[in-house]
């Protein structure tokens, strides 16, 4: 026995975990793949049924006065993995909702959108400005990948996949922030607004820009005691 037979034992090894993913995910619904970060297709009956749902519950919520007690059975049926205190001024917009989890005492500001096609999780006590935005969607970057393509039942689709976002707990995200998928935000951060953020932030950051990048740790110099033009 030389090098060559053992470099054909790997060889068929590699080979036979290849067939095994591959029939896993053969076996995985469009959700399970949606869900998994894998190329799934969006127009799965399942996929239409939970957006379309999410899509009525949040037009429905942003219809309703701000003092309106039926917005909190709306949201609990919209978002129905949450911690107690949450608010959402409205409007808002979420593609599913079940995929996105609050922690406690969380806010959002106007025209809060959540694109939650990989799941989102935000820590307790998060709050973000007006207009801000968490895009977990990822679409390929070749043309030929991207565009439309047709069934054999002349339906369309389009191949998709995405990345989860995490926001740690103690988080303030500013105005008008974007949040691509696969980013994670440290707990205690502040994103600056109008930033981008395409990469992760680490806890107790002050972070700013397009794309958005740390500029200072945050400390205990920062707090509104030292700042007597306050008072």
């Amino acid at each position: 026995m030389g090098l060559p037979f053992f470099i054909n034992i790997v060889y068929n090894i590699v080979s036979a975990l290849i067939r095994i993913i591959s029939y896993i995910g053969d076996k995985m619904s469009e959700k399970e793949k949606m869900l998994a970060g894998k190329i799934y297709d969006p127009t799965d009956e399942e996929l239409v049924r939970l957006r379309t749902k999410a899509h009525r519950l949040s037009q429905q919520y942003n219809a309703l006065f701000e003092d309106d007690c039926l917005r909190d059975t709306v949201i609990d049926e919209l978002i129905p993995n949450k911690g107690k205190g949450l608010y959402l001024q409205g409007p808002i917009y979420f593609d599913y909702g079940v995929f996105t989890t609050f922690g406690e005492n969380c806010y959002a500001n106007f025209n809060f959108t959540v694109l939650d096609v990989c799941p989102v999780n935000i820590g307790d006590n998060v709050m973000f400005g007006p207009n801000c935005s968490l895009m977990t969607p990822v679409h390929p970057l070749r043309w030929q990948e991207r565009n439309v393509k047709y069934k054999e039942d002349g339906s369309a689709y389009d191949d998709e996949y995405a990345k989860p976002i995490t926001i740690g707990s103690n988080c303030w995200i500013a105005a008008n922030v974007v949040i691509t998928g696969g980013v994670t935000i440290g707990e205690g951060s502040v994103i600056a607004a109008g930033s981008v953020v395409t990469k992760d932030i680490p806890a107790n950051s002050l972070a700013a820009g397009n794309p958005c990048r740390v500029f200072r740790e945050i400390t205990e110099e920062d707090s509104v005691k030292y700042k007597s033009e306050l008072f």
